[in-house]
């Protein structure tokens, strides 16, 4: 017996055949709610691309959302610092899933001109799941709309059945970085930390022979 569905001549302008996650994607894609998290430059092309004249409303997200909660999209773009860091981790940690981060810019994706500065992260990606990168110093509004393209293809593809927001395990959340004197400490990496502190604390000092006065 065939698997295919046969649409009789008559119905053929009036009916279409999919699969039921390909229809899932498709509404999914163009209902995203994105929040922006814009710390430098980046942040005047994110609102040009909002504009009339690039109107990402045509594809259902003109609005964006000031509360993580709301969104299930959020664009990174500038310069992030090691005291915003646990913010932006945090805000995703709120968002509901399923969930896209957009890394925008030089900075956002790689710590850009400023990656040498001792409190520049050097990438959100070092602690978020980044779905889109966006070159560019800063990007241009077309490239932005690109990236929002990349993700309608990404959800697009998605399957329902393989997709971590429906199995019944819980998703855990993104470990918030600890701002540990000059550096980010990964919560993850305490035990092993203070295991390596102990260890030096443990090991006898080395006795080097006093150096002799040298009268001049």
């Amino acid at each position: 017996m065939s698997d295919e569905l046969t649409v009789p001549d008559e119905l053929k302008g009036n009916v279409f055949i999919t699969k039921l996650s390909e229809l899932y994607g498709w509404g999914r894609k163009y209902s995203l709610w994105p929040m922006f998290f814009g710390v430098a430059c980046c942040a005047i092309e994110f609102m040009a691309a909002s504009a009339s004249r690039f109107d990402t409303g045509r594809w259902g997200m003109d609005l964006a959302r000031a509360s993580p909660r709301q969104a299930d999209l959020i664009v990174v773009s500038g310069t992030v610092t090691k005291k915003m860091a646990p913010k932006i981790v945090t805000l995703y940690n709120q968002m509901a899933e399923p969930k896209y981060v957009i890394a925008m810019g030089a900075c956002a994706t790689g710590g850009g001109p400023f990656k040498e500065g001792y409190n520049v992260v050097s990438g959100i990606d070092q602690f978020l799941p980044v779905d889109v990168y966006v070159p560019g110093c800063p990007p241009t509004p077309e490239a932005l709309i690109s990236a929002y393209m990349a993700v309608h293809d990404k959800i697009q593809h998605e399957n329902i059945k393989q997709v971590r927001w429906y199995r019944k395990d819980p998703i855990p959340a993104a470990p918030v970085p600890l701002l540990g004197g000059p550096d980010l400490i990964d919560p993850r990496q305490i035990d092993e930390i203070s295991a390596a502190a102990n260890e030096q604390e443990t090991e006898p000092a080395s006795e080097e022979p006093a150096e002799e006065a040298v009268r001049v």
